[in-house]
């Protein structure tokens, strides 16, 4: 079974060298190593081409989060398709190993991912947010658990994730387009098709983002525009199935329990910029284009957006 790492970067040369150290100690090597970069300033790319990566570079404006992967994905060699982030670090030796032997294991299992645990420096509250995510228990998901765990079902994350390349053609590789979750919109695909997603819990990568409260809201901006234009995966697999509550009681217990009282009101205010920022993401079609743009954590999906439709007016 052939494996391809795919791994899109944009001036990652403060984090890509950790990265390449970690795969390169992995008791499975990749058959191939595919970066994707979008005409970095830095030292990006000679530090993807002195580890043997086949380096290719588009345009910034050309990056679309789902476009990109499936570009590269078809382009891929391997039997085994696994996407990684640039501000990744593979924790122990073993990771890609046991993401990839659950496909030799079931052929029902079609995507697998990783554990995400907080990256050195990570904030108490970004620590936790990892925690909560990404427990110690391996998971297998198909559509028969939409009833139990809702949208959930199809959490699913690009960061450190694998799929077999068959199974994503048949469903097209992922949306192109999307402001935001290729990967969950491709997981509610394969699912559909009857697949099942395997979280690896014994899989461990440090990943995690120290966000300020207006970039919280705003990432919450871009997640309830995602879940307004494909309303079908609310529709198919429910809504969030009392997570959010489960979430807020969580943090509150972990920030008691670690004695960071006095991350109790921003972790408080934290919460009520993501909600505000999804519901707000939620009616974005009734939003001016510009102010759009400012709530968003992905403001160029809006430039690219707007560009689309003038063409289209003049077609």
């Amino acid at each position: 079974m052939r494996l391809s790492i795919i791994i899109p970067t944009r001036n990652g040369a403060a984090t890509l060298r950790d990265l390449f150290a970690s795969l390169s100690i992995q008791t499975v090597l990749p058959d191939e190593m595919m970066v994707v970069d979008s005409s970095s300033s830095d030292e990006t790319v000679t530090i993807a081409e002195q580890t043997g990566a086949k380096v290719t570079v588009i345009d910034p404006d050309e990056f679309d989060h789902g476009t990109t992967r499936t570009a590269a994905a078809r382009r891929a060699a391997g039997d085994i398709v696994l996407f990684v982030t640039q501000d990744v670090v593979f924790v122990g030796d073993q990771v890609v190993e046991h993401l990839i032997k659950s496909f030799t294991e079931d052929d029902k299992i079609v995507a697998t991912y990783a554990r995400q645990l907080p990256a050195p420096g990570a904030t108490t509250i970004a620590s936790h947010l990892r925690l909560f995510n990404y427990p110690p228990r391996t998971e297998i998901r198909s559509l028969a658990d939409c009833e139990r765990l809702g949208l959930r079902t199809i959490f699913l994350s690009n960061s450190c994730a694998a799929y077999r390349k068959k199974a994503l053609e048949k469903v097209g590789y992922f949306k192109e387009n999307l402001i935001f979750g290729e990967d969950t919109h491709a997981a509610a695909r394969l699912l559909a098709r009857g697949g099942k997603i395997k979280y690896v819990a014994d899989a461990h990568i440090y990943h995690s983002h120290n966000y300020t409260i207006g970039e919280e809201f705003r990432r919450y901006f871009d997640i309830g525009v995602f879940h307004q234009s494909e309303s079908w995966l609310l529709k198919t697999y429910g809504g969030s199935g009392g997570a959010g509550s489960a979430y807020i009681i969580s943090g509150i217990h972990y920030l008691l329990g670690s004695r960071n009282y006095g991350v109790i009101a921003e972790f408080i205010v934290r919460v009520a910029a993501k909600f505000g920022g999804y519901r707000l993401g939620r009616l974005y079609s009734y939003l001016p284009t510009s102010l759009a743009v400012r709530l968003s954590l992905n403001r160029g999906w809006w430039r690219k957006r707007s560009s689309l439709k003038k063409g289209e007016s003049h077609t």
